[in-house]
């Protein structure tokens, strides 16, 4: 049975060398596979060339109770890319989960906020970062400020906002220059606000956080920092986003993917291209970029049956 792990052990290394795959794709394949290899040994199967479509089907309609339609395509996804690896190194002669159909995924469009909500997000902390009594406060909030900034002036993911290095900030020209999946990187032009709030960062807050961590030296590459001085992680930055919106009163649930959803839709909405807002969201796909365009659809059918005269 160990080859069932050394097999996906030498797949995430393929994935991390030859594919450039980021550290949290490579972990959340890793956990998938390893749920399909113990749902395998749990039907007596020793071996991926023992594999059939009958057994990944089974194991996809298990998985349907309790997950998304969504989390059932992804997995397939994952093992599809697998046992296209181990066709490739000769590991098996057939394939069993190039003919597994995919689930049918409902339509759901990505949630937005309006110009109203983000209005109330930043002046949460422009409010606090004028008043900020304790030293301690006016340092995160002007982090904060920053990442808001970031967010929705980039339409960065969190993992790269995350992961965003010191070098990669061009404030005086105006951009940014983005690792996103698959260590692809891409230019991204920031606003004005998005810079001024970054300088104030970097000058004024950065820098004494940094100092609060004892390991320096490894720290320092990275731009945001948490409240000791270290790399702040996803975790940590969708606290901060869940804690803004409560700060400015917004029911709905807010995470930094709804920022970035949030800088599509405007973008397109004022009349930006899909070709040019794929470009500037990492999309290695169109079709990726295309859900936006359902959005601006119904955003426009609103706005004809409030002001049509005979909607």
């Amino acid at each position: 049975m160990q080859g069932f792990y050394e097999w996906i052990d030498m797949f995430l290394r393929h994935l991390h060398l030859e594919r450039g795959y980021s550290y949290n794709t490579i972990t959340s394949y890793g956990t998938d596979l390893r749920i399909v290899a113990e749902f395998l040994e749990g039907r007596g199967i020793s071996s991926w060339k023992e594999v059939s479509r009958g057994d990944l089907e089974m194991f996809l309609q298990e998985l349907s109770t309790g997950f998304s339609k969504r989390t059932q395509a992804r997995r397939l996804s994952v093992l599809r890319s697998f046992f296209k690896f181990l066709s490739r190194e000769k590991v098996i002669s057939y394939n069993p989960a190039k003919i597994v159909k995919f689930p049918k995924l409902d339509k759901t469009l990505p949630k937005v906020l309006s110009i109203e909500e983000l209005r109330r997000l930043f002046n949460v902390y422009s409010k606090t970062s004028n008043n900020a009594d304790e030293e301690s406060a006016k340092l995160l909030t002007l982090r904060d400020m920053a990442i808001l900034e970031c967010l929705y002036g980039t339409g960065i993911r969190a993992s790269e906002l995350t992961g965003l290095r010191i070098e990669g900030l061009h404030l005086e020209t105006g951009y940014v220059l983005i690792r996103g999946k698959g260590s692809k990187e891409r230019i991204v032009p920031l606003g004005e606000y998005a810079i001024e709030a970054l300088k104030r960062y970097l000058e004024e807050s950065r820098p004494k956080l940094l100092r609060k961590n004892r390991n320096e030296r490894s720290e320092s590459a990275f731009v945001f920092l948490n409240n000791r001085g270290e790399t702040l992680s996803r975790q940590g930055l969708w606290k901060i986003i869940r804690e803004l919106a409560k700060k400015a009163g917004i029911k709905k649930r807010i995470t930094p993917h709804t920022l970035r959803h949030t800088f599509a839709t405007h973008m397109l909405e004022r009349g930006a291209d899909l070709r040019s807002i794929q470009i500037l969201l990492g999309h290695s796909s169109i079709s990726s970029t295309q859900v936006y365009t359902h959005l601006v659809l119904a955003y426009l059918k609103d706005i004809h049956e409030t002001y049509h005269p005979r909607p």
